[in-house]
């Protein structure tokens, strides 16, 4: 993006490609086939020889690679595929790029769904190890011969927890390992996985970048930090041309092609016009989500607060150093975990419902829901309490907000 500001470099990315008959945004191809005046052009795209041409929908369409353009500029990246969700995307990468006998090293502080994929994986015959990826030591201590990749999230959802990502991506450039980057939560509005070392990128486009709540996708970028000659898993079919796009070129054959995880061009075209205003909601969210984190835990009603920006977090100055804001996500406790349901009901802005990165604010109390399924044991690792409370901050006049929570905790 160069010297460009963030919104300038979103808001110009398909103007900067070329839209057809001089639309102002991209329009939506909804074609599910593409034809070629001469063959030896369609061949070409199937062998990967013809540069940018289309076949089939399931693997991508001129509307999907115009989103996929984007997020590579907004990740500094050297190519993206997008995905019908964010855990198809996260589903690719474990599946396209471990084997069985691999050896994965997670953090312990991670989505519910991600660490019920982790479950499918181990049944795949896929090792994995989880620990408190707060301490570089921790993964440091759980690599083996056969680990293939580190993976942690920026800001771990429900708890806020944030991964030590320089020390892990430092140690992971030593042992020639794939640094994988979940930044759902910050976006690169706030921080860029790149920066730390991470080889791949993931995120649910449906929550910052997207930010509206009216399509779901997900995105997996390469930001060309990792060499994909030194990982054993890419097949020889792959092996050819820049090897810079050989994990990539596997992610979109094996997790689109042959999987089906396909953003549609409906749901990449409203997730590119809600990027534009990304950096207006992400500061606007951010500003309200620590005002509101700091009334929380200056109230006698409330226990503990967790928020990346209170001073009070434990990785407080790691999250001064690496993010430029703290993002919609926090969490706390009342005091009185059996007045949780009450105070949440007597919520008037807030919606009840599960879900992130809305213009809405969201609110759900975590373990009976989005982590039920997991047990108490694995909440208990996670440090999510009975009575947690996670919000997803909105648009909201911030002092409409604290209204709103002033008058339930009264």
């Amino acid at each position: 993006m160069g010297s460009e500001g963030i919104s300038t470099g979103i808001v110009h990315s398909d103007r900067r490609l070329g839209i057809e008959h001089g639309g102002v945004h991209k329009p939506i191809h909804t074609s599910v086939q593409y034809g070629f005046d001469k063959v030896e052009d369609l061949i070409g795209v199937f062998q990967g020889t013809t540069k940018g041409g289309f076949s089939y929908a399931r693997q991508g369409t001129p509307t999907t690679a115009a989103l996929e353009a984007q997020i590579t500029r907004l990740e500094r990246g050297v190519g993206t595929v997008c995905f019908a969700t964010g855990m198809g995307a996260i589903s690719a990468v474990f599946f396209t790029l471990l084997r069985a006998g691999d050896h994965l090293v997670a953090s312990q502080f991670v989505f519910g769904n991600t660490n019920s994929l982790f479950g499918t994986l181990r049944d795949f015959g896929i090792e994995i190890t989880t620990v408190d990826a707060t301490d570089a030591a921790q993964v440091a201590a759980a690599l083996r011969p056969n680990t293939r990749m580190v993976f942690v999230e920026t800001i771990a959802n429900p708890g806020t927890q944030v991964a030590d990502m320089p020390a892990i991506g430092q140690l992971c450039a030593e042992r020639g390992l794939l640094f994988v980057v979940d930044n759902t939560i910050t976006s690169p509005a706030l921080f860029r996985p790149t920066d730390v070392g991470a080889g791949l990128v993931v995120q649910s486009l449906t929550k910052t970048i997207s930010g509206h709540g009216h399509a779901l996708g997900g995105a997996v970028t390469d930001t060309g930090r990792f060499d994909w000659q030194n990982h054993p898993n890419i097949f020889a079919a792959y092996r050819k041309g820049d090897p810079r796009q050989w994990g990539l070129a596997q992610v979109r054959k094996k997790g689109l092609r042959d999987m089906g995880a396909t953003l549609s061009s409906e749901h990449a075209h409203h997730i590119s016009v809600g990027a534009e205003t990304l950096a207006l909601r992400v500061a606007h969210t951010s500003a309200t989500a620590l005002a509101l984190a700091r009334y929380l835990e200056s109230h006698p009603s409330v226990v503990s607060v967790r928020y990346p920006m209170l001073e009070s977090h434990p990785q407080h100055a790691l999250s001064k150093q690496l993010f430029s804001a703290g993002s919609w996500l926090l969490s706390f406790e009342l005091a009185d975990t059996a007045a949780c349901m009450a105070f949440i009901n007597r919520l008037q802005l807030a919606v009840k419902a599960t879900g992130l990165g809305d213009t809405r604010t969201l609110v759900i109390p975590v373990a009976p829901t989005i982590f039920w399924e997991a047990g108490p044991q694995v909440r208990a690792a996670m440090g999510i309490a009975d009575g947690l409370i996670r919000l997803s901050v909105g648009l909201e006049d911030s002092a409409d907000l604290l209204a709103d929570f002033e008058q339930a905790l009264r």
